[in-house]
């Protein structure tokens, strides 16, 4: 194991000790006990029991009796997103896979899923970061009838994914498989796609062309095929463990995907308390699964929004991550893959290139990934160098034999496209942010420049369109965007309009409390800024015209005001007050925003007992008071981190 690799890993587990060691105690009660007193529904009294097989028809005299265990499918189901589609036929495929392993399977629950495509610059995007905690209390929802041995989880995009993920924790004693749709099969190329969109910014083409452009982009069911937040869930579950060996990327439709679909049934059988493979899902994930998915997702420069997403997941399970850890660990983990928006390639380009077997087989050579970890598909990494192919109708596993069959899409260790990982930490006297480096050129990395103040994206787009923006280097900075502001919405509008700027051979770069998802591109960026505008921020006390300083590889980002007069200066500007921020819904999530930790503990609503990090303070969920910073509680630099 490489020793930087394991030595975070051990920082993660000792400053966990406690928080884990409760959650732990926990679940292993509960699967104690369930081991000990046969299917869970079984302890039902007649009435609870009779009210949850009313409607089971032919599956009422297993449900009645006390010897099959019980799997329990919770669903994303709908049929407005692409990726969500393919679900509408699982559950009928999945009661009978998990009815033949000698199951019975029911629809626990619906969770809701909405796509950040397209609310993208509208007001429902102000409710896509909460809805991952929705989805997490629905799931939760979903299981807490205790009828259920075992969970079959339908999710893909993303805040499903980590809202599943949460919830299915917070009943840890529970096996748990999630099960993909895959993506769509590769339409319009993504650079004409990106050419089309920067072409509709600058008014070369209109709405017509620009849809057309879209509409062949994202064409059928399936996963959108470029690398932002939803394929990287994907890939995510499954160097974690939590998928079937093989099974993310395959297309929907086919009939190795409907065969992996009932494979993944008949597993979550075998694994339940009843079984001999017994293997709950706050088991499988334990700092060795959380730091490999780190290291996947720096190695194929995945989404930005798991630098949020990965903190509150890993504290559902009593796991203390944090920010130092992913700035560490880009420093050991190489780039690896060139996926759009990071490159050319599609998803389905990379899994033919070899994918997923490829790339943790060459991690796992290299020492970059911990083998020894328990897995939905038995014990042991390893098992995920190997693909499915169909044998007789059946999903058959064998180990997928030398590298990458595409050098342009896919790399070695020994051959890599960076030598770090692709998304960099960066911090100053503005606090601290998230930078994704994998698609910005080299040239672009630092950058020094006047600011350009504004407290909402849509007055950042009127200035370009009036021409205000050209003819000059700037530091976009977006303020008033971060989770107890507004829900910390996506920012992606930005990138066309600036990376036009960019091409003109301006020097521009954004800063943000906001977000940019897993589709940031070429423009450099200082994303998820702690601590936030509205919690008292320095990004509160930027003005027009100051000097930023920007520095992605060194990871360094510094309000060049000297520290006397950024003493005296107070806040400009403020989020909308509750009586302002109405309209889509938002009014419901009020309580939200006053809940809502900072973006480095997950910018999430729940507390977690125990998990205090040393160097940052309360985990997940603990809002910080009004106007305390990282600056005050200290930390430690990246640049230390380096040396």
């Amino acid at each position: 194991m490489n020793s930087l690799i394991q030595d975070i890993t051990d920082r993660i587990a000792e400053r966990s000790v406690a928080s884990r060691a409760t959650y732990l105690a926990r679940i292993r009660r509960d699967g104690e006990a369930a081991r000990a007193n046969g299917p869970a529904r079984s302890h039902l009294g007649c009435a609870n029991l009779a009210h949850g097989f009313a409607a089971s028809g032919a599956d009422k005299p297993a449900l009645m009796g006390s010897a099959k265990p019980g799997v329990a499918i919770v669903t994303s189901y709908n049929d407005m997103l692409s990726a969500h589609q393919p679900f509408e036929t699982y559950p009928a495929e999945l009661k009978t896979a998990v009815r033949r392993a000698g199951g019975v399977a029911q629809v626990a629950g619906g969770v809701p899923a909405m796509c950040d495509g397209i609310t993208q610059g509208r007001a429902g995007m102000e409710l896509s970061l909460y809805s991952r905690d929705v989805i997490a209390m629905s799931t939760a929802i979903a299981l807490s009838h205790d009828m259920f041995d075992a969970t079959l989880l339908l999710g893909v995009c993303d805040k499903i994914v980590p809202g599943l993920f949460i919830g299915a924790l917070h009943f840890g004693h529970l096996p748990a498989v999630f099960v993909p749709a895959g993506p769509m099969t590769s339409g319009l190329p993504n650079k004409v796609k990106a050419r089309t969109r920067q072409l509709f910014a600058e008014g070369k083409v209109g709405r017509g062309e620009l849809l057309e452009a879209e509409s062949k982009s994202y064409h059928s069911p399936g996963t959108c095929t470029f690398y932002g937040t939803a394929n990287s869930n994907q890939a995510l579950m499954e160097v974690m463990g939590l998928h079937l060996p093989g099974s993310t990327f395959v297309n929907p439709h086919t009939e190795l995907r409907h065969a992996l679909t009932g494979a993944a049934g008949r597993r979550a059988v075998e694994i339940t308390a009843h079984g001999a493979e017994y293997t709950p899902i706050g088991e499988v994930v334990d700092e060795k699964a959380i730091v490999n998915a780190c290291v996947a997702l720096l190695a194929t420069g995945g989404s930005t929004n798991h630098t949020l997403h990965l903190v509150a997941m890993a504290a559902a399970a009593g796991i203390v991550l944090t920010w130092d850890d992913f700035a560490a660990l880009s420093r050991v983990v190489p780039s690896l893959t060139k996926i759009y928006p990071n490159g050319q390639a599609d998803v389905n380009h990379f899994r033919d290139a070899g994918g997923m077997q490829v790339l943790i087989g060459d991690l796992l050579d290299a020492g970059l990934l911990h083998g020894d970890v328990l897995t939905v598909a038995g014990p042991g990494l390893d098992r995920y160098r190997e693909a499915p192919a169909l044998v007789d109708g059946e999903p058959v596993w064998s180990p997928v034999t030398g590298g990458s069959g595409d050098l342009d899409v896919l790399r070695p260790v020994a051959r890599p496209f960076s030598a770090d990982g692709g998304i960099h930490m960066v911090e100053g006297n503005l606090g601290r942010a998230v930078s994704k480096v994998s698609a910005v050129k080299p040239e672009h990395l630092v950058i020094e420049a006047p600011a350009k103040v504004f407290d909402d994206q849509l007055d950042l787009l009127r200035a370009f369109e009036a021409g205000e923006l050209d003819g000059q280097d700037f530091v976009a900075v977006i303020r008033y965007q971060g989770p107890s502001a507004n829900g910390m919405p996506e920012l992606h509008k930005l990138t066309p309009p600036l990376a036009v700027l960019l091409d003109r051979g301006q020097r521009v770069a954004i800063v943000t409390d906001g977000r940019m998802s897993g589709a940031s591109g070429k423009v450099p960026a200082a994303i998820h800024l702690s601590p936030e505008a509205a919690d008292g921020g320095p990004i509160a006390l930027v003005r027009e015209g100051d000097v930023i300083r920007l520095d992605s590889a060194a990871g360094t980002l510094e309000l060049l005001v000297p520290a006397p007069e950024l003493a005296a200066r107070t806040p400009e500007g403020r989020p909308l007050s509750d009586a302002q921020w109405v309209g889509t819904g938002r009014e419901l999530f009020a309580a939200f925003r006053r809940m809502a930790g900072h973006a480095e503990q997950g910018a999430g609503i729940f507390g977690v007992s125990g998990a205090e990090s040393p160097e940052h303070g309360p985990g997940l969920g603990f809002p910080a008071e009004a106007g305390s910073s990282h600056l005050e509680t200290g930390g430690t630099p990246v640049a230390a981190l380096a040396r």
